[in-house]
């Protein structure tokens, strides 16, 4: 068999595999509609910049097609493209070899998706770079392999010296391309995919018979007072099985936490690993958002504070020691007397010169939580100013200054801002931007919705005084987190996704108990009366609030406590703009690291619901509008900017028509100027 037939046969292989493995996908109609489009697109834009030799927009859309949709869908783009395109261009032997390589650019795109969950502009840039490379050197190779002749690295070379200009064009193209319109095609794609990702939502029957009645009631096109009677009908008994459905979720989760305590006392992230400092202080938290305090939660007698005292080395950084000053006040421990050390003055010594810890906005805002937790306002006022210095020009923060924006670190900054400020409401509209159809919060904006995202949006969305059930446009938020319990009580991290399980469900307990940070300490549970010395003080080895004589059903609301001057400085910078704080020049030092740390970074994921009606009562909304409402700051609730991806699909067809027929025409003028034809 010659080189040239096997060189076909390979080809041939390929172009099966890849298309069998698109069939095998099953895509729904929705996939296969949006693969067509794109592909067409595709087409579209090589045809247009057809007299412009590989300036052209074609390898981009099939990377990103790979990277929002998967491997198989931008193989099957990729491969289609090259087919349909050469239906203008000419068929030939070079057109399995198009099909081949720009299949494999969207196998790349998918590998990139693997690689990094939040791709940036540079990187998406950086990856059709590299993928003009590849193509190019496939094409290349391509001449040789057909037409026979020397196989050899000298002639492979040659052709590669032969098309060097052609190889700078496409590249430069191609990085141009997605330097400027990467991150909102990719982000269009994935908003589109995942609004045909649906499941239904097992909700108890009484709920479905209201939905289905309030439902025929409203096509059967009743007069208005009808459907006022038949909406007071259904409310009522539909609110209340969604309350019972969400006391069960909560009653379930916590039971299930508590049940996951080893021997030593602390938590591990899941049944593989040993407990460590970080997953008890979030265990920690969690348990107290429940009303119950983590000192009466004991395994063999060991306390989660006995683990932390007996772990002290694994509190390193700045994030560390405010995580665990937030565990500690949650459980009614003093932080300043944890091991013989002051945990409170090791923070503040670790604040920089312009008011942030590490630089970075996460832990900052942590920083700013554990010290009004331990009674430390008049310390936060520097590390609040720099935090709205750094606020985004789209509202939200990232995980430094200048990195694009994630719902986690703006939902843990939201819950250091005073309700109604200019900050608190920029940061809100951010939100509305973010949330997706479903109800959930992705951790980047190229990446699908999980549990931790959305629980550390929520919380920073009850500290803002909104309800996440009714919070922008889309699903609830709660309801998406409550669809992502398991049936022992834990939360997954992502429909059909598991991943540290007990770190996931501490965090999604909070927003889950209609709690954000700091978190009070709850009162500890009463003595059996028979017990000797019942009265002698439980917190003298190990703190906590003394037990009361009856176990009241809710812990006190959050609340700051109050500076020694009586006034929260936070508040002064919030109401007065043109203040800027006091924090100094920037630090000159950079972080030793990233991610390290419980604080540095919200984790990604946790999933939630909401508060049990007869365990905790979450803090009253205000029933006014907030300032910051009332004058029309927060973006639209409207769903008209979730609405526009058909629309932009077609728009970007038209322009492909436009750009076709410009090219179209600059190309006959060419021809005509150059040759008289």
């Amino acid at each position: 068999m010659s080189w040239q037939l096997m060189s076909f046969v390979i080809l041939g292989l390929v172009l099966l595999g890849g298309f069998a493995w698109y069939e095998r996908s099953r895509p729904p109609s929705q996939v296969v509609a949006l693969v067509g489009a794109l592909a067409a697109l595709a087409i579209a834009g090589r045809i247009a910049f057809a007299a412009f030799p590989n300036v052209k927009p074609t390898t981009d859309i099939v990377v990103f097609a790979g990277y929002a949709l998967g491997g198989a869908p931008g193989f099957a783009v990729g491969a289609f493209t090259a087919l349909g395109s050469n239906l203008w261009f000419g068929q030939g032997p070079w057109t399995p070899w198009q099909m081949t390589a720009w299949g494999l650019c969207g196998v790349l795109g998918a590998l990139l998706a693997f690689g990094t969950r939040n791709a940036g502009r540079f990187t998406l840039a950086a990856t059709c770079g590299f993928a003009a490379i590849f193509y190019g050197a496939l094409m290349n190779f391509s001449l040789m392999a057909p037409y026979g002749g020397d196989l050899s690295w000298r002639k492979f070379w040659f052709y590669e010296g032969q098309a060097v200009a052609f190889e700078v064009a496409h590249f430069t193209a191609n990085v141009v391309l997605a330097l400027v319109a990467g991150p909102a095609m990719v982000r269009m794609l994935t908003r589109f995919r995942e609004r045909f990702e649906w499941r239904r939502d097992p909700a108890p029957a009484a709920r479905s018979t209201a939905d289905r009645g309030l439902g025929g009631a409203l096509r059967s096109g009743g007069v208005a007072a009808l459907l006022l009677v038949l909406l007071a009908a259904v409310f009522t008994p539909a609110a209340h099985a969604s309350a019972a459905e969400e006391a069960d979720s909560a009653g379930r989760a916590l039971h299930w936490l508590e049940a996951q305590q080893r021997p030593s006392g602390g938590f591990a992230a899941d049944s593989g690993r040993e407990p460590g400092a970080e997953i008890t202080s979030w265990a920690m938290i969690a348990i107290a958002s429940m009303g119950r305090n983590p000192l009466d939660v004991t395994k063999d007698g060991k306390t989660p504070v006995d683990f932390l005292r007996s772990h002290s080395d694994e509190i390193k950084d700045a994030g560390d020691v405010a995580r665990t000053i937030l565990s500690l006040e949650a459980a009614g421990s003093d932080p300043r007397q944890f091991g013989g050390e002051n945990l409170v003055a090791r923070l503040l010594a670790q604040r920089r010169q312009n008011g942030s810890y590490q630089g970075w906005p996460a832990t900052s805002a942590y920083a700013v939580l554990a010290l009004r937790a331990a009674g430390a306002n008049d310390a936060t006022a520097a590390t609040v100013s720099w935090l709205r210095k750094v606020q985004g020009k789209d509202g939200g923060w990232g995980n430094e200054p200048g990195d694009p924006s994630t719902p986690e670190v703006t939902g843990a900054v939201l819950q250091v801002l005073t309700p109604g400020s200019d900050a608190s409401a920029r940061a809100l509209g951010y939100l509305r931007d973010a949330k997706r159809p479903n109800g959930g919060f992705a951790p980047g904006n190229n990446l699908e919705a999980n549990a931790q995202a959305t629980a550390w949006a929520i919380q920073g969305l009850l500290a803002a005084g909104k309800d996440p059930a009714s919070f922008g446009p889309g699903k609830s938020s709660l309801a998406y987190l409550r669809d992502l319990q398991a049936t022992d009580g834990h939360f997954l991290q992502a429909p059909g996704q598991e991943a540290s399980p007990v770190w996931v469900t501490a965090d999604v307990m909070v927003p889950l108990a209609g709690a954000h940070l700091p978190i009070p300490a709850p009162p500890r549970e009463p003595k059996p009366a028979s017990t000797p010395n019942a009265h002698s003080s439980p917190s003298s080895s190990s703190g906590g609030v003394p037990p009361s004589s009856v176990l009241p059903s809710s812990p006190p609301p959050a609340a700051v406590p109050p500076s020694s001057s009586g006034k929260d400085p936070l508040e002064v910078l919030e109401q007065f703009e043109g203040e800027e704080g006091s924090g100094g020049p920037a630090a000159s030092s950079s972080p030793s690291g990233k991610g390290g740390g419980a604080g540095g970074k919200p984790p990604g994921g946790a999933a939630g619901g909401q508060i049990p009606s007869e365990a905790i009562s979450p803090a009253p909304l205000p029933e006014t509008p907030l300032p910051s409402e009332a004058s029309g700051k927060p973006a639209s609730e409207s769903t008209e900017g979730n609405s526009s991806t058909a629309g932009a699909i077609v728009l970007g067809l038209l322009t492909g028509c436009v750009l076709f027929a410009l090219g179209l025409a600059v190309r006959k003028g060419w021809m005509r100027w150059r040759y008289g034809l």
